[in-house]
């Protein structure tokens, strides 16, 4: 007779949307809001939308060097006017008069009366007088005000994160602070006593902790205040001791290794004791187990320990829930963007799980792949330009489209 759980049918494995769905469903973002000078806000997640108090430009300017006229008095296309004023950026000009023409430079205010800019290259200047070899249409190389902003315009919408451009964007307006949400803090830990730290003796069946690095290099990346508890030994009691303090002032615990079910695997039951977990197979390779819970009121990851599946579980899964815990709003900012680009291979042995391919650009314009797809072979991940997401059961014939997703969407 079978024992008990025996014939327990197994639970069907999560897709990549639905596990990613399930994980930006719990989110909650962090709520405590700080004011920054915008110079020290790059990478932080606006708390409220931000309104420009005035219209960019300001005024209408000029987009070139050149000269300000009135364009009737060049119909001709060969005027000569006379230069009764120069005009730097910054500066103001007088009202031009007919018949004459202010040198300009890009960025001046166009001076009342004028309504076209020529270009220095279609000029002859000859002592004061300059001959315009151009029949200017009214309005040509003035950029007018509020052509870019304008007045009380929302130019960064709450849950934007705050990168160079959009940093440029709030200065432009002249705003000097900004309101963002605290940073995110993560605790991190890593189970198993055969790590060891580069610079350590390895002694026989120890490994070096490639993932210690690796994860906190991308949480560095993403803004995040690390708390990192090291090596934990493989002990139950250790690991829940652990636990405890990683989940006290964090919002979020992120572990590799020690998830799975073996007798050395105290993660599970150590979360499972101090708070609530919910243990995933997800239909991915490499990646597929994942465990997601609470302990306290810190959130808890628990990756897996082969360094390929932790980096890329990391980007697929870890990485979103990371930017909406920090307050992104916007779907499109937490999924991330593939791109449509030829395969210049051969992938014949279809799997039924959704694989992520280490894969770069060749010099033509289409993808190669790295040799061995292992989930212990980093150096792919370092020879590689991204990932080829590729659904389950699909083989790849050279010249098919394939999905990319550049590492450059997802390291940042």
């Amino acid at each position: 007779m079978a024992g008990p759980g025996e014939n327990k049918p197994r639970q069907p494995m999560l897709t990549v949307r639905e596990a990613l769905d399930f994980l930006l469903g719990a989110a909650r973002p962090v709520q405590e809001v700080e004011t920054l000078p915008t110079l020290e806000a790059n990478g932080r997640v606006l708390a409220q939308a931000q309104v420009s108090g005035m219209n960019v430009p300001s005024a209408d300017n000029t987009q070139m060097d050149g000269y300000a006229v009135r364009a009737a008095d060049c119909a001709s296309g060969a005027a000569t006017l006379t230069v009764s004023q120069r005009i730097p950026a910054g500066h103001v000009g007088q009202p031009l008069l007919p018949g004459t023409a202010a040198r300009i430079f890009t960025g001046a205010m166009i001076p009342e009366g004028a309504d076209a800019v020529v270009m220095q290259e279609q000029c002859e200047l000859a002592g004061n007088l300059v001959t315009v070899n151009h029949a200017p249409k009214a309005g040509e190389w003035i950029r007018r005000a509020g052509e870019d902003i304008t007045h009380g315009s929302v130019i960064l919408a709450e849950g934007t994160r705050l990168r160079s451009p959009e940093l440029g964007l709030a200065a432009s307006v002249g705003l000097a602070q900004l309101p963002v949400r605290r940073r995110l803090r993560v605790a991190v830990f890593f189970t198993g006593d055969e790590l060891t730290m580069p610079g350590e003796p390895l002694a026989p069946g120890a490994i070096y902790n490639s993932n210690r690095f690796t994860l906190r290099a991308l949480l560095e990346k993403l803004g995040c205040d690390i708390t990192d508890f090291g090596i934990v030994p493989d002990s139950l009691d250790a690991t829940r001791a652990v636990l405890r303090q990683a989940a006290s002032g964090n919002d979020l615990i992120i572990t590799s290794g020690g998830v799975s079910v073996g007798e050395e695997d105290h993660v599970k039951p150590a979360v499972e004791a101090e708070g609530k977990l919910n243990m995933w197979q997800i239909a991915m390779k490499p990646g597929k187990p994942l465990a997601f819970g609470e302990v306290q009121d810190a959130f808890f990851v628990g990756l897996p320990g082969n360094p390929v599946s932790s980096f890329v579980t990391f980007l697929m899964f870890v990485r979103p829930f990371i930017l909406k815990l920090q307050g992104v709003r916007d779907a499109a900012a937490l999924a991330p963007k593939t791109y449509p680009l030829r395969a210049d291979f051969d992938w014949l042995k279809a799997d039924r799980r959704n694989e992520f391919l280490r894969a770069r650009l060749n010099e033509h314009g289409g993808l190669e792949l790295f040799a061995n797809q292992g989930s212990g072979v980093l150096t792919s991940t370092v020879w590689a330009d991204g990932l080829i997401d590729n659904p389950p059961g699909q083989v790849i014939k050279r010249g098919d489209t394939v999905r990319f997703i550049p590492f450059s969407e997802v390291m940042s």
